[in-house]
């Protein structure tokens, strides 16, 4: 048991397993938390931002698994039981971002393996991550999948509204090729992204990933919506001001517990029976 399992909230940690699922270039680190490892409860599989891991932040766990929500996390390459120089190199987060998307697949895969003998309802998913994360479940939103709703906070869809050299905003002073930025942009792939309820949450001083960039990103989505005959309404938008995190970008400061209790409320709307 590594040592940040054993920082966990005990009322957490009695409810949690650290285990290794399958995936096809090797083992991926994850941390299951579940309400009672008995009856068939909703998930949201949750990817962290980069340069953290997989326990961070487990008060949103446990306030997701005391609505009875099971909670999926797993260590993105490079980073947590798999840490390497990717984990703290802001020109890597490409090259993160290209190994996690289909870990996405794999671990719901694993999930589906009978030793887990059907604790996580895959029929009632949700997915979310913050920044990086963030990024890559709004490009794996673009293909088909089984996901209900999705949570996103302080990311973007528009990557090259962030890092493209000819137009981006070039936060840290990061910039990549088209051509490597492409095939990973969600703007780019809209047209198979299929509407669903997703939350954006934001600070408006966001000096890492910039609000302007995201707002635009969501306009651009909800007239996708109108086009595919979906209510834009179900993307639902929260941004504050200012939040006095880190950057205006880590973990929403002085407003952290209200941002935990709005995405509680919609992952408990959309996830719970009659959502």
């Amino acid at each position: 048991m590594i040592d940040r399992f054993l920082q966990l909230p005990a009322s957490l940690a009695e409810r949690s397993r650290v285990v290794r699922l399958a995936g096809r270039l090797g083992p991926i680190p994850a941390l299951l938390c579940h309400p009672d490892w008995v009856a068939a409860a909703p998930m949201v599989l949750w990817l962290h931002g980069r340069t953290a891991y997989k326990e961070l932040d487990s008060g949103r766990f446990l306030r997701l698994v005391r609505a009875g929500i099971g909670v999926v996390a797993i260590d993105a390459p490079g980073h947590g039981e798999r840490k390497d120089a990717r984990g703290e190199e802001a020109g890597a987060s490409l090259s993160v971002m290209r190994e996690l998307l289909p870990e996405v697949d794999e671990v719901v895969e694993a999930l589906a393996d009978p030793v887990w003998q059907g604790v996580f309802d895959l029929d009632r998913m949700g997915i979310g991550g913050m920044s990086l994360g963030g990024m890559t479940t709004l490009r794996r939103l673009c293909d088909g999948h089984g996901f209900r709703c999705a949570s996103v906070e302080s990311a973007c869809g528009d990557l090259a509204g962030l890092y493209d050299p000819e137009r981006g905003t070039r936060p840290w002073g990061t910039t990549f090729p088209a051509a490597e930025i492409g095939p990973l942009d969600p703007m780019g792939h809209l047209v198979g992204f299929a509407p669903l309820p997703i939350l954006a949450l934001h600070s408006e001083a966001d000096r890492i990933v910039p609000w302007a960039v995201q707002r635009g990103f969501l306009e651009r989505l909800g007239q996708h919506y109108v086009q595919r005959g979906a209510d834009p309404g179900m993307i639902e938008v929260k941004t504050w001001a200012t939040t006095g995190a880190p950057e205006e970008h880590s973990g929403f400061g002085k407003v952290a517990g209200e941002a935990k209790t709005v995405q509680l409320e919609f992952f408990t709307r959309w996830l719970r029976p009659g959502g």
